[in-house]
């Protein structure tokens, strides 16, 4: 359950994004990116290193306003964020001592997702089942 929850957590948020229409969807993906940099801000454990690295995030946040690739980057940064601090056993929730590494597991489904285009999930199996569908109906068809 530790890497079966945050992979189910990644495709929930992708999912859900999914709901929401382009260009608000690039839009929205690219402030949740700027909130993640500032995640760990307050441990402030890496001290000016936490500060660097929000700099960091918030361009490519900017940057994401305008590009899902951008975005993308930004959640595998985050994703190596996640595992230093897991490491230094400093977890990004401090009363649940594996959130760190739950992110890690989850950070690299929404980049992979944003590295693609940040396309709409549903729109996709939308679009699949309506080409399979006449399909279908041939198969059934010629079995009659």
């Amino acid at each position: 359950m530790t890497v079966l929850g945050p992979l189910l957590i990644g495709a929930l948020y992708v999912c859900l994004n999914s709901l929401i229409a382009e260009p608000h969807r690039r839009r929205f993906n690219a402030v949740m990116i700027a909130g993640a940099g500032a995640a760990y801000l307050s441990g402030g454990s890496l001290g000016r290193w936490e500060l660097a690295f929000v700099a960091v995030l918030t361009y490519l946040a900017y940057r994401g306003l305008e590009s899902w690739p951008a975005i993308g980057a930004g959640w595998l940064l985050h994703t190596a964020w996640d595992i230093v601090h897991h490491l230094r056993g400093d977890p990004i929730i401090p009363s649940l001592h594996d959130s760190s590494y739950g992110c890690a597991i989850c950070d690299p489904v929404i980049a992979a997702w944003c590295l693609a285009g940040g396309r709409s999930v549903l729109d996709a199996v939308r679009g699949r089942l309506a080409r399979a569908t006449p399909a279908l109906r041939d198969r059934r068809a010629r079995s009659r």
